[in-house]
């Protein structure tokens, strides 16, 4: 995370052999221990919209981020040098049908977690705030 933060996502920005697959760094406060932690995270930025896809790469549970921002939604993220202040919030029905197969598009490994995971992977909208 320190390259990306040094690089402006230059390094770190992207999954190799996957250009569209984009990489921004998600701060989120911890639900219990109130400390402040940064994961990077694929997403999806459509027009204003933002999401990202809690996968933890088909694992039976969400990751730990997902459920920091359940607790603590107002947050920042930086996009290479871009840093923006949003609101978390899982995606709707609808958002999620359409979102999904873009992820997909972007990073495939997105379908083999699904089909593997004992969960509907969950799609997180970042809105502006």
């Amino acid at each position: 995370m320190a390259l990306y933060r040094w690089s402006s996502g230059r390094i770190g920005g992207r999954i190799t052999g996957w250009p569209e697959a984009r990489i921004l760094l998600l701060e989120h406060v911890g639900a219990k221990s109130g400390v402040r932690r940064t994961s990077p995270v694929i997403f999806h930025q459509d027009g204003e919209l933002l999401a990202v896809v809690a996968s933890k790469a088909g694992q039976p549970n969400n990751p730990a981020w997902l459920y920091n921002l359940r607790a603590n939604p107002n947050t920042t993220v930086r996009i290479g040098a871009e840093i923006r202040a949003v609101h978390a919030r899982p995606a709707t029905e609808t958002e999620r049908d359409r979102l999904w197969p873009k992820f997909v598009d972007a990073f495939p490994a997105f379908d083999s977690y699904q089909r593997n995971a004992d969960r509907r992977i969950p799609i997180i909208v970042l809105d502006p705030r």
